[in-house]
């Protein structure tokens, strides 16, 4: 089985200032065999560190759809924020991407889809992230394993790393797998690790957004 991390950001997204150079040593030194870049809205960190370690990355994104994120693996193309969630999942369909929901019950989040929306797609999604190491309340990582059982839909961890420490934390152990169809495949095989991070990681991210800012 491999260890696989399906929730990274790098500096190309808001609240991270993980440089890719510092994210592909610490993915190596960690041994983790594959790993989803998945900045916020963009995957242009996600191509360059694909150019720089094509086996070990997997194309990502974490996309802001107007009911809250998802997340596309296995795409090819940047698709926009702010589109409907039912047409964010059809142009990640349309690249033969792999689509799935992060944190669908995070009370602390306001980027979270949310119960009632995550019920109305998740016939459409293939995989729930059912542990996010950044979740507050163990509750809401329950109720996103829940929903998963309750529609029959694979699940995973995720450490949404905004930083070095964190990457790595909520790794997945899955079979190997080369593409997209057998990334879907191995979800379904999935062991998902949980061991949260502290809650003041947060704080990092905070800090980024207004380093940005002031930069």
């Amino acid at each position: 089985m491999w260890r696989v991390e399906l929730h990274a950001h790098t500096r190309y997204s808001p609240d991270s200032l993980l440089g890719l150079e510092e994210f592909l040593e610490i993915c190596r030194r960690r041994g983790l065999d594959r790993v989803a870049v998945t900045d916020h809205n963009t995957i242009e960190g996600a191509l360059r560190l694909k150019e720089k370690a094509p086996e070990r990355i997997i194309i990502g994104e974490e996309i802001r759809a107007r009911e809250g994120e998802v997340l596309a693996y296995f795409i090819e193309r940047e698709i926009p924020k702010g589109l409907p969630l039912l047409e964010t999942i059809e142009r990640i369909r349309e690249q033969g991407g792999v689509v799935a929901l992060p944190h669908p019950c995070d009370r602390a989040r306001g980027s979270a889809v949310g119960r009632r929306a995550a019920e109305a797609v998740l016939p459409l999604v293939d995989a729930v992230e059912v542990f996010n190491a950044r979740c507050l309340f163990p509750g809401d990582n329950a109720c996103a394993a829940a929903l998963a059982a309750r529609f029959g839909k694979p699940g995973f961890s995720g450490s949404d790393a905004h930083t070095a420490w964190e990457l790595g934390r909520a790794w997945t152990a899955l079979p190997p797998f080369e593409d997209a169809e057998g990334f879907r495949q191995a979800l379904q095989h999935a062991r998902p690790t949980r061991r949260l991070s502290p809650p003041w990681v947060h704080l990092l991210s905070t800090w980024a957004k207004w380093r940005r800012r002031l930069s």
